[in-house]
């Protein structure tokens, strides 16, 4: 069979998240990000194992997600949509029992007009710019608290990643300041906020990147293996080259394994040049990645290679994602859908 297989490691997701959750006080609730098919790899099956594990509220991007979600975990946790309350999602948050997080005066109006007494949260922009209602917008939502009694209010870190960089601590006084008047239940720290300390945690974190192996948090367990077949082995000879564009000239005598995986299944083209692995042993990615296939320089082994494995022990998405000159979250949420997907609990 030539489909590649990505397995999940849900009992490492499960064991990122009590990881992230021991670096809070006891008062502060660890919550989940699941967007984006949980970083790509599933909802359904990632919501439940969060859930089994004791996660008490979930964040989602979309009401959609939410929706999907919600069948997934059951009736009675809390799921937070990012993106608020949209023109049309009127359905999907009544049907779903999810929880809008408001972002501008004008959603705010929606709501109120729409589902005044249903449950919502505000996020605030505390100088991200992205999303979220602004400190000159607080005066006039004071007048409609009464119709939204929000029970959760947030706001992004732009720069968590980045722990000294002074956006930090600017962002973390205007919300705190925004916040003065409210007395819901507050929320700033994604992952990255979560390193950044105390101060920033908060009533409730939302670890994302986090749970599924990714950084700023280095002590995640590994999340996800991705081990491609290989479809054929050739030897080739010095000045022969491989790969659309020749772009690759072998020095000697060299083998070449073409393995089944390539940009259609979320491996960026511009990774020309990165290793995959043959159990500990790196081998070199030569000549252009293609749609369906890679090639790979496996002159040194032993052996001809069965399988070989892009993502695993001895390479993380955030590996991968230097090498082609993006984030581990990329990596991850690109993963296509072609790959043969087991879950281990």
């Amino acid at each position: 069979m030539a489909d590649a297989t990505l397995t999940i490691d849900l009992a490492a997701i499960v064991a990122n998240w009590r990881a992230l959750d021991a670096k809070t006080a006891s008062t502060v609730e660890t919550g989940a990000v699941v967007k984006a098919d949980a970083y790509g790899l599933g909802t359904v099956p990632v919501g439940k194992a969060l859930a089994g594990a004791g996660v008490k509220t979930f964040f989602v991007a979309l009401a959609s997600e939410g929706a999907a979600l919600r069948k997934a975990i059951g009736p009675d946790i809390p799921i937070y949509v990012f993106s608020g309350y949209m023109e049309g999602d009127r359905e999907a948050v009544q049907t779903a029992g999810l929880t809008p997080l408001l972002n501008s005066p004008e959603q705010v109006t929606r709501f109120v007009t729409d589902l005044a007494g249903h449950p919502c949260g505000l996020q605030l922009d505390s100088g991200m710019n992205r999303l979220g209602l602004e400190p000159v917008d607080i005066p006039g939502l004071l007048f409609q608290l009464p119709q939204l009694n929000p029970n959760l209010v947030i706001s992004h870190l732009a720069c968590a990643d980045t722990p000294q960089h002074l956006q930090n601590a600017t962002q973390l006084a205007a919300f705190v300041t925004m916040c003065t008047p409210l007395t819901a239940r507050k929320s700033l720290a994604a992952t990255g906020g979560i390193m950044l300390g105390e101060s920033y945690h908060f009533d409730l974190t939302r670890p994302g990147i986090g749970l599924y192996g990714g950084l700023p948090f280095e002590g995640a367990r590994p999340v996800v293996t991705l081990d491609v077949p290989v479809i054929q082995t050739r030897n080739i000879l010095p000045s022969e080259t491989v790969g659309y564009g020749a772009d690759w000239t072998a020095a000697k005598l060299s083998k070449i394994a073409t393995i089944s995986a390539g940009y259609a299944d979320g491996l960026m083209r511009n990774l020309n040049g990165a290793q995959v692995f043959s159990g500990p042993t790196a081998c070199r990615v030569v000549g252009r990645i293609s749609m369906d296939l890679i090639t790979v320089d496996v002159t040194h082994l032993d052996e001809n290679p069965e399988m070989l494995t892009i993502l695993g022990p001895h390479q993380t998405i955030d590996h991968l994602a230097e090498n082609a000159g993006t984030i581990g979250y990329e990596v991850l949420t690109s993963l296509g859908p072609r790959y043969n997907r087991r879950y281990m609990s």
